[in-house]
């Protein structure tokens, strides 16, 4: 539901009775993942997308059919065959499952909060019951503040604080996923199966060094979302005027600058200085960091020396392979746009266990589902 939260929110604000479509579970070439919503206004006004535009047609009636007669929630499933590929669209080979059910905002208040925190840039988090009692399904509880408060109820204290304590796990890593409780009589006697949305800060894209090449791959990164910080030891090339589509220019020796950054696991490191007395010391602290992807430009014989350099200052083998060099995929790039295409689709292939290849030499379904957490307990996040 949070991909429309700007259109969701006006309606909760003007007391507005919606249907909400959301893909709970997607299988084989599905495009697009769970939680995605496609809703419709009392006025037959939809928003959103559940499917790329494969089965818009068919949940956009039961979307209708719900609001209209006020009946419980209703979940469908739309998957391909010989007999109804083309009756409903989904010709992709895909299979999704859809939870369809009317949302009445003065039922459940704390979603007006929780898009309005969305639409802030504030990361919260919406559990949405999709598997248990009827009673129960499409409720929802928002969690906020990192997890230190939470509004709306799934039945009772016991069973919302269990929910709570889970989701928050899931709000602090910053991923959505599914959580499961349910079986015990002191905290939720009955099993729930929850989707948690979670809206989390943007990831962080740390790059090195204030080139060409710097500015153009500021500029890729906030289009895929990143924060982007650009940082180079010398003030008169760290300038924001150089960078404009940076969030922030800082000028200060890089290791230095990295020692104090705020980084996780979704943190993306470009160096790009391909200067020793810069690299060496920078690429020794992040290959110590627990962030998502460390990339470094440089020739294939830089690449040997820097590695022989760091070597000699105590890195081991198993964090040197986590270094990504000579930086990028092989796209025969030239210039410096050219080049941010080829870092940055090194990073997406990265993050989603891609191959780099073309889809027309990968076997198998083109989109790929990416694993998502199934939280028993916050600990588990230690494993998943």
């Amino acid at each position: 539901m949070l991909n429309i939260a700007d259109t969701l929110y006006r309606w909760c604000r003007e007391a507005r009775p919606f249907a909400l479509a959301t893909v709970t579970r997607v299988s084989g070439s599905a495009p697009l993942p769970p939680g995605t919503s496609l809703a419709v206004g009392a006025d037959g006004e939809a928003v959103g997308s559940i499917s790329g535009g494969c089965v818009e047609g068919a949940v956009y009636e039961l979307c209708q059919q719900v609001l209209t007669s006020g009946e419980p929630p209703i979940r469908a499933s739309f998957g391909y065959s010989d007999d109804d590929a083309f009756a409903v669209g989904l010709t992709c080979g895909g299979e999704l499952e859809v939870l369809v059910q009317r949302i009445e905002p003065a039922d459940q208040p704390h979603l007006a909060t929780a898009l309005e925190e969305v639409l802030a840039g504030v990361p919260i988090s919406v559990a949405q019951v999709i598997d248990g009692p009827q009673r129960l399904l499409g409720r929802a509880l928002s969690v906020f503040r990192n997890g230190s408060t939470y509004e709306g109820t799934l039945g009772s204290q016991p069973t919302d604080r269990s929910v709570a304590t889970r989701v928050r796990a899931l709000l602090r890593a910053g991923r959505s996923g599914r959580v499961e409780v349910g079986g015990d009589t002191d905290t939720c006697p009955e099993k729930l199966t929850l989707l948690v949305h979670t809206h989390a800060a943007p990831p962080r894209m740390l790059i090195f060094g204030a080139v060409d090449f710097a500015a153009a791959l500021s500029r890729a990164g906030r289009f895929l979302g990143y924060r982007v910080t650009v940082c180079d030891a010398r003030p008169v090339f760290a300038t924001p005027e150089r960078f404009p589509h940076a969030d922030e220019v800082v000028a200060d020796w890089p290791h230095r600058y990295l020692e104090r950054a705020d980084v996780d696991a979704r943190t993306v490191i470009c160096v790009l200085t391909h200067d020793t007395k810069f690299d060496v010391p920078l690429l020794h602290t992040a290959l110590e960091l627990p962030v998502g992807y460390i990339g470094a430009m440089g020739s294939r014989r830089t690449h040997e020396d820097r590695l022989e350099r760091l070597r000699e200052t105590g890195v081991p083998a198993e964090l040197l392979a986590r270094l990504h060099s000579p930086i990028g995929l092989d796209l025969g790039a030239q210039t410096p746009e050219e080049t941010a295409i080829s870092i940055t689709a090194e990073i997406i292939a990265h993050t989603n266990r891609g191959t780099g290849l073309p889809l027309s030499r990968v076997p198998g379904p083109i989109h790929r589902s990416v694993p998502v957490a199934r939280v028993s307990s916050p600990a588990a996040l230690l494993t998943v």
